[in-house]
């Protein structure tokens, strides 16, 4: 083009960005030729404007240099837009050129000239009708070029791509049409393979599939299913780490078609391209776990959530918990592509290099070096599941699979996974709280693990029970698997109160003081949920060890009550559960310095509750000291409370835990303390239905010498059992006094504050 030319009216600024190649540049031209336009106008000056129509078409639309040809198609349109009801006098000039560049061999030149056809009749409206056969045969044209792109192998695919991705954010419903028509075209090209630019356009077609048209999002539907096949085909050619982002963000919109799209194609990328999404877990954790929770309404999204997400999970393995170090001659591993996830939902983007939302999402992995290992962002993962568990609104099923995917991580990577045990302890003991006993059960779970996994073994737990617990659980010395035992018990004959069983690991000394420090402070807790979740822990760890370390934390609890009723339920469950049958047939002889330390640490706890201690002596079958203990009764406060329990421990006579002890009541010469306990105990009860049923059972004792003075039993029948030489019934006789002591003291102390919670009662 000649510079020398003059091009008037046009300025040489215009004529200038017209001849640019960049799309910018000539847009900015048009907007100046849409100005100058609009003035003529204004001035009713026709000899200008198509002065301005017959430069733009001959001297640019129709000229050979190829930028210059597309500056002239913008400015046409331009010329129409401001022409507005008058373009259709100017129809002809205007129409003829486009059509010529119909027939251009290059192909976004082809698409500029559709463009600017379109602008121009979408302004002329009916205007056009008479050149309608002119446009038709144009038009027919231009579908051909379609068939000649399915038979010819010299198409720019290249170079098209570009100008697609450039364009399919059009929020223009015939653009959106003509775009997804072009690439059903070119996907039925047997020589395109359009999966390598699939990560270019993805984001684009998700969000054509959002369009308020039936037809238009029917068409894309279909292309993203023909993609999918393809993608089943050809798993190997597939850039999945591009597209995983893409797929997240789209996972969460609340359009329910593109959202089950979404979700159908993460749950094909997850079992075709394995590990390669496992950087990624963090983000389509957020996307998927949501809609685990989903109702009916949204079934068919939350049966593939579900699939999803166990397919993710079976992805992590035990190389995951391996050393983050890479090995010599091997890159170090990309950055979390979790950390550019996009907040929200991409925006469409316009021409001209603004960015879109795929460039936000896709991570590029480019190096000379070889690949390296795929890597398990679990500082991302845990942060997800942290902040679900933490959301109280959030649904059940939804919880149930993060405390499910916590255990599963606990269990494949341990050592990693307690980098974060101090952040996730909290809100842990917190779901404790919740109202599904599901819930409960898989929170328990992922506790016991902590408490009981070798990878959380350290020489010194350092402070257990965090700066918020009382002062006697926090100075409470807490013994590691370096130290011997719970507690050493002064005054026994050569036993230590230490479980028989090897020590857990540190937090699960943290856990049981948490534990009871929660029961505590929610005592609906405790009396609800209190029973479920200790036989689930003594399933799930050792009973043994649960037993003696809340024994041994409550031996130093400053608040009395609670230590009595937690005592109280301790027992119950001792008593009563299955979960504690061979815990209790332990305890039943003391034949071993095990069962007999464990005796005595339960012991010096359970005299917080007079009558649990006579039932644990029961149990351990220790009748004499059941007897002296039932003795010192008489120096205690009787309340309505304590003659409540005295009642509930004669109906536990009665149940089949003490089967043992009822058939003992045959030899009376052998067990001559357990009938004066018993007798003990109906002269401790009033005239009560209890009363009525132990009178019954001593009545059905069959040998009168029950009666018998003291004189007469000098002699010690062989076959009785005989006391423990381990253990010092004296000393524990004195423990119970000084404990029982401190109660009352207590009870006073309330009683002389108007606070009167216990009744004496006078026999």
């Amino acid at each position: 083009m000649n510079p020398e030319k003059d091009f008037a009216p046009l300025t040489p600024n215009i004529v200038r960005a017209l001849n640019d190649k960049l799309y910018e540049k000539r847009k900015v031209a048009a907007l100046e030729i849409e100005k100058l336009v609009r003035e003529f106008v204004a001035q009713n000056n026709t000899v200008q404007i198509k002065h301005v129509i017959q430069t733009l078409s001959q001297e640019f639309a129709l000229s050979q240099h190829p930028h210059s040809r597309k500056g002239g198609l913008i400015g046409l349109a331009a010329c129409s837009i401001a022409l507005g009801k008058d373009s259709g006098l100017y129809l002809k000039e205007l129409i003829e050129p486009v059509l010529t560049c119909f027939n251009d061999a290059d192909s976004r030149l082809r698409y500029y000239a559709c463009e600017a056809l379109y602008n121009i009749v979408k302004v002329a409206r009916g205007a056009v009708l008479p050149h309608f056969n002119v446009l038709f045969d144009g038009l027919s044209q231009a579908a051909l070029v379609s068939d000649i792109v399915t038979e010819s192998n010299k198409f720019d695919l290249v170079g098209f791509i570009p100008l697609l991705r450039e364009r399919i954010y059009s929020n223009n419903q015939y653009a959106r049409q003509f775009i997804i028509s072009w690439i059903l075209v070119l996907e039925s090209v047997p020589d395109i393979n359009l999966l390598d630019y699939l990560p270019e356009i993805l984001d684009g077609l998700f969000q054509i599939l959002g369009d308020n048209g039936k037809e238009i999002r029917k068409m894309c539907e279909v292309v993203l299913g023909e993609f999918l096949k393809e993608i089943k085909k050809n798993p190997s050619s597939v850039k999945f780490a591009e597209m995983a982002n893409i797929l997240v963000i789209h996972c969460q919109t609340t359009d329910d078609l593109i959202q089950l799209t979404a979700m159908c194609w993460m749950r094909e990328f997850i079992q075709l391209a394995g590990r390669v999404m496992l950087p990624y877990s963090s983000g389509i954790l957020t996307a998927v776990l949501p809609c685990l929770a989903y109702d009916d309404r949204k079934k068919s999204i939350k049966e593939v959530a579900n699939v999803c997400n166990q397919s993710l999970m079976k992805l992590v393995t035990p190389e995951d918990d391996e050393p983050d170090e890479p090995k010599p001659g091997q890159r170090q591993a990309e950055p979390n592509p979790d950390d550019a996830l996009p907040k929200q939902e991409g925006t469409a983007s316009g021409p001209g290099g603004a960015v879109t939302p795929w460039e936000r999402a896709i991570v590029g992995f480019t190096s000379a070096l070889p690949p390296a290992p795929v890597t398990l962002h679990l500082d991302g993962i845990v942060q997800v599941l942290n902040c679900h568990l933490s959301d109280t609104t959030i649904g059940m099923m939804t919880r149930i699979a993060v405390l499910k995917w916590l255990y599963h991580l606990y269990i494949k990577t341990p050592r990693k996974m307690f980098r974060h045990t101090d952040s996730l302890f909290p809100i842990l003991l917190q779901t404790l709280s919740d109202e599904s006993d599901e819930v409960i059960l898989k929170d328990l779970e992922v506790l016991a693990e902590i408490a009981s996994s070798p990878a959380g073994q350290t020489d010194d737990p350092g402070p257990l029970d965090g700066p918020d617990l009382r002062t006697s659980h926090s100075e409470l010395q807490v013994p590691t698997p370096s130290r011997a035992g719970l507690l050493n018990t002064s005054g026994t004959k050569g036993l230590e109160c230490s479980p028989s069983t090897p020590t857990m690991n540190s937090y699960f000394y943290k856990f049981m003081i948490n534990l009871l420090k929660r029961f505590s402070s929610e005592r609906k807790l405790l009396e609800v949920r209190g029973p479920f979740i200790i036989r689930q822990l003594c399933l799930l760890l050792n009973a043994e060890n649960i037993f003696h370390s809340m024994a041994d934390i409550l031996l130093r609890e400053e608040d009395l009550k609670f230590a009595s009723t937690m005592v109280h339920a301790l027992n119950t469950i001792l008593l009563t559960s299955t979960e504690l049958f061979q815990l209790r047939n332990q305890l039943k002889d003391l034949k071993t310095l095990e069962s007999q330390n464990l005796f005595c640490c339960l012991y010096r706890s359970w005299c917080h509750n007079p009558v649990t201690t006579v039932s644990l002596c029961f149990l351990t079958q220790n009748y004499r000291h059941a007897y002296d203990l039932i003795q010192k009764f008489g120096d205690l406060e009787v309340t309505v409370d304590f003659l409540a329990e005295v009642d509930k421990l004669v109906q536990l006579i009665e149940c089949p835990i003490f089967t043992y002890l009822r058939l003992q009541l045959l030899d009376v010469k052998n067990n001559p303390y357990l009938i004066k306990a018993l007798y003990g105990l109906l002269m401790l009860l009033p005239q009560s239905s209890a009363f009525q049923l132990l009178s019954h059972r001593l009545q059905c004792v069959p040998n009168p010498e029950l009666l018998q003075t003291e004189d007469s039993l000098k002699a010690a029948p062989k076959s009785q059992k005989a006391d423990s030489p381990n253990i010092d019934y004296a000393e524990l006789l004195q423990h119970f006094e000084k404990v029982q002591n401190k109660h009352l003291e207590v009870r006073h102390q309330r009683s002389g504050r108007g606070d009167h919670l216990d009744r004496r009662v006078v026999l």
